[in-house]
Formats: C-alpha cells, sequence, structure tokens
C-alpha cells in the first residue's frame, strides 16, 4: 500500500470497469483548522461546544480538544474523489449518494486527513454511468480511520461532434 499521494486518469469512461477493485488514489494531507470547524458549525446550525468551544473542550471533552463534525470530514468526499479520479471524456459529473457510511472515530482540531480512493462498482446508466468509490478517510497517525463511505456517483461522456 502506498503512502505518496497519487490520482489515476482514465482517458475514455468506457475504459472505467477495467478499474473496479482497484485503489485510484490517495490525496495530499489536509488539515482540519479550528476556523474549517466553527465555519462548518456556524453553516449548518450545529453549534454544540465539543466544535466551537476551545476553553470548554480543554476541560471537558474526553479528546481534550474540539473536534469536528462527522459531517464536516464526509463534506470532503468530491474534492478527494476529483483529486484522485480524473476521466479525460466527462463531460458532467453528479454526486448521486452514499450507499454505507460510517464515522468510526473522531477528528480532532489540527488533524490532517486525507481520502484514499477504490473503485467498488460501475454500472451503465444510460446515457452514463453510474459508479461506486470506497472512500476511506485517513488521519495522520492513527491506524483506524475517521470516516469510512462508500459514495455514488454518476459521469456522462463528452458528444462526439455531430451526435444528437
Amino acid at each position: 500500500m502506498t503512502h505518496q499521494a497519487y490520482r489515476t486518469v482514465i482517458a475514455r469512461l468506457t475504459d472505467l470497469p477495467r478499474y473496479v477493485g482497484r485503489e485510484l488514489g490517495l490525496t495530499e494531507w489536509h488539515t482540519i483548522t479550528q476556523e474549517d470547524i466553527t465555519a462548518f458549525a456556524k453553516l449548518t446550525g450545529d453549534e454544540q461546544w465539543i466544535h466551537v468551544d476551545p476553553q470548554r473542550a480543554a476541560r471537558e471533552s474526553p479528546y481534550g480538544t474540539t473536534i469536528a463534525h462527522g459531517f464536516m470530514v464526509l463534506a470532503y468526499a468530491a474534492k478527494f474523489s476529483y483529486a484522485c479520479l480524473e476521466i479525460e471524456d466527462v463531460a458532467m459529473g453528479v454526486n448521486y449518494g452514499l450507499d454505507k457510511l460510517r464515522f468510526t472515530s473522531p477528528t480532532p482540531v489540527n488533524s490532517r486527513i486525507r481520502g484514499r480512493i477504490s473503485l467498488l462498482e460501475v454500472a451503465e446508466k444510460p446515457p452514463g454511468v453510474k459508479y461506486k468509490l470506497a472512500i476511506i478517510f485517513e488521519r495522520e497517525g492513527q491506524d483506524k480511520p475517521v470516516c469510512v463511505a462508500e459514495w455514488l456517483a454518476m459521469a456522462y461522456a463528452k458528444r462526439e461532434a455531430g451526435e444528437a
């Protein structure tokens, strides 16, 4: 298993099925700052002290600090997926949903996370393709991931000139 960031570039959407069962990429590390956590809390209206009050979290939290919302970590799914997979002839991609999701450990402030992406399934869904990615959100220095998800997406290839 590699620990260097990399991505897979595929020339044609029709080639995607050849990558089922393979790891497609690993992102660079991303630091989760208190500013990020607070902004997400304000945006979602979920301003619990465990997320936005560093002094109280230092006193009362079992982690000794604030932690990121699980859904804040999940919000990086699209960014990490696009960083790991490029399909050159895709005209449009659509986030389709989640099949499975588990938040397996907390993400304390100033943690560094990254995404490890694998392709699980591909299915023809004319005029496009539906596919499922496994996303493992790793935390630097920890064996246990902070989140694991199966993310569904749709992709549509560019039309050839003269195609209706």
